[in-house]
């Protein structure tokens, strides 16, 4: 085996990269691909994770949602019976303004009733009393003469009867 030096090149050439190729096979690449599939394993779980967030995500989204909506409805319901509240408040107090009103007027009648029965009571004594003055006047003017006195019994026994 006589080589050239190309030749000779070209041979240790190839036999160093085989062994180096051998040596590379032996001791790199099984933790290259080792990191490689590492890597990939690592990437595909962190691809998992993230799945598993977004649909952590959906479910609280439609969660809230839910709750949101429950939220809606019983604020709704509440402000319905607020209103009912508010309505039946504004009914009774005019129920009860009427029947204080009723019964105000009620008691001005009784009272102008009253004033009005005592206000004739005090004009019929009035009427009386002046009745009584003009009487006594003219019985006094009448019975000041003795004939007209004369007169009035006459007429007052002839007036009466006897039983």
């Amino acid at each position: 085996m006589n080589f050239t030096a190309p030749e000779s090149l070209i041979f240790w050439t190839s036999i160093i990269f085989i062994v180096f190729f051998i040596l590379l096979g032996k001791f790199a690449w099984k933790p290259i691909l080792s990191a490689v599939k590492g890597r990939e394993d690592s990437i595909n779980s962190a691809l998992a994770a993230a799945e598993t967030a977004r649909l952590e995500m959906q479910n609280l989204t439609a969660e809230n949602e839910r709750i949101l909506q429950e939220a809606r409805l019983e604020r709704d319901a509440m402000l319905k019976e607020a209103r009912e509240m508010r309505e039946k408040m504004i009914a009774d107090s005019k129920a009860d303004a009427q029947v204080e009103g009723a019964r105000m007027i009620e008691q001005a009648k009784v009272a102008i009733a009253a004033e009005k029965n005592a206000a004739m009571a005090e004009l019929k004594s009035h009427v009386s009393t002046l009745s009584l003055d003009i009487a006594e006047k003219l019985l006094k003017s009448e019975l000041s003469n003795k004939e007209a006195q004369t007169k009035l019994v006459e007429n007052m026994l002839g007036d009466v009867k006897l039983n």
